[in-house]
């Protein structure tokens, strides 16, 4: 039997959608779904089965299926299906078109809630920044922390989010130990499974003592004792059935959460800390909360780029792109003493390009009036150079004194903001223009 890996399932189907393109237009819209295990089947509508002429052709196609995906097809009796309405079978999938046949979807059975190309459009009312990294140890939650006391020297309300649950340690850099309140974002998602969110909601939230002329309030991963915290763990990202039989899945539940929150304290404005990598937890503080801006901490190095191009690939082939990229922007993290100027110039351009690849529109050729050009109308595309593009960093220097997490709590007591602005300058003024103008960019292409 030929043997196919799951990343050649769709250049298989292509080629043979091609060789029976004439066919297509009389069997679509149809469906390729591919269960939770990889094997694929085709869904089509329940009025063309008993016709003659697309009888043959999907015949013929299900045939060359099972000759050519070899354990990634369905078996023989379970390739084929028919029903009443295409849209239905879509439920609960990932769905996207397939390119070059644009009446064909793709359906992916995935076993996360979290979806990577469903985009909730940016949330009116407090805004929301999202602080992500491909991968950890980049001083992502140092950040999170320094942002939120400069905006609350500038009078700024912050309420701080620690949804890194799986390494939790956000709230040590903003609240004395002595400070803790004694539940946290994982402590409210299990309860509220049952029912219970309102026993832990009302001490989930504590003041930073580092507030000064505005607020900080913190909501920790976990509170100041975790109880058993792995345990909960594996309980919070589960589903909900409300009394009334309604499922809710844990993004949705997360996004009540942060709504009850914020209606609560009324901040100014909401800052996340997510979780690295490229996993369901991310997904859902990514594409789910309706963020403002989404800040992407780099490294550079090959392991950052080839995780944010998997990323950006993805949007790409499903679509969405155009729905998310306005809120992105690059964060260079911990940008080297020596040799800075060669470091940051080759971040830039890594940065710079797979944006280019996989984010910003194709500049069309020079047209005239003539064929149809309108003025005014310009694509989403900048300049390496551009100062203001969602690619450019925003660097923040590398310091001893803000290197270790353990630390930041004491060490902004005794900071000033020109220490803070030598070091985190241009991600304070970045955030800063997010909340002053709606999203990370000056010009809104």
């Amino acid at each position: 039997m030929i043997k196919v890996s799951f990343d050649e399932i769709t250049d298989v189907l292509l080629d043979i959608f091609r060789a029976n393109s004439e066919a297509l237009p009389a069997i679509s819209p149809f469906i390729v779904n591919r269960d939770l295990y990889g094997k694929v089947s085709l869904v089509f509508r329940e009025e063309i089965e008993d016709h003659p002429q697309t009888k043959e052709a999907i015949e013929k196609i299900s045939t060359l299926m099972a000759e050519k995906l070899g354990n990634h097809c369905a078996p023989s009796d379970r390739i084929v299906f028919f029903e009443p309405s295409l849209d239905s079978v879509k439920i609960g999938g990932v769905c996207h078109s397939m390119e070059e046949f644009p009446s064909v979807t793709v359906v992916d059975r995935v076993t996360c809630e979290s979806d990577w190309t469903k985009i909730e459009p940016e949330k009116s009312g407090c805004p929301r920044i999202v602080f992500f990294s491909i991968k950890g140890g980049v001083g992502r939650s140092t950040a999170t922390a320094i942002v939120a006391w400069a905006l609350a020297q500038g009078g700024k309300k912050v309420m701080v989010v620690d949804l890194d649950l799986e390494s939790p340690g956000l709230s040590r850099s903003l609240l004395s130990e002595d400070k803790r309140p004694r539940f946290g974002v994982t402590d409210w998602l299990v309860e509220d499974l049952v029912e219970n969110g309102d026993l832990v909601f009302k001490d989930m939230v504590a003041t930073s003592d580092l507030s000064y002329d505005g607020e900080i309030y913190v909501v920790p991963a976990h509170g100041d004792k975790p109880g058993e915290y792995i345990s909960k763990l594996g309980r919070v990202w589960m589903p909900k059935t409300t009394p009334e039989g309604k499922r809710e899945a844990w993004p949705r539940r997360l996004n009540r959460l942060l709504l009850d929150l914020e209606s609560t304290l009324e901040p100014d404005v909401i800052l996340i800390d997510s979780r690295s990598g490229i996993d369901e937890i991310a997904s859902a503080c990514i594409t789910d909360l309706g963020a403002a801006g989404i800040l992407l901490f780099a490294l550079d190095g090959d392991q950052t780029w080839s995780g944010y191009e998997v990323l950006f690939r993805h949007w790409l082939k499903t679509g969405v792109s155009e729905l998310i990229r306005e809120r992105l922007h690059v964060v260079g993290a911990m940008i080297p003493d020596i040799d800075k100027g060669d470091y940051f110039r080759e971040l830039l351009e890594n940065s710079w390009k797979i944006f280019t690849d996989n984010i910003y529109d194709e500049i069309p050729a020079l047209s005239s009036p003539e064929n149809g050009t309108t003025e005014g109308i310009y694509p989403f595309n900048f300049d390496e150079a551009d100062e203001t593009a969602p690619h450019y960093p925003w660097p923040i220097r590398w310091n001893r004194g803000f290197s270790s997490l353990k630390s930041i709590h004491s060490k902004i007591t005794t900071i000033d903001k020109t220490q803070v602005n030598g070091v985190f300058g241009s991600l304070v003024e970045g955030v800063q223009k997010i909340l002053d103008t709606g999203g990370p960019q000056d010009d809104r292409r």
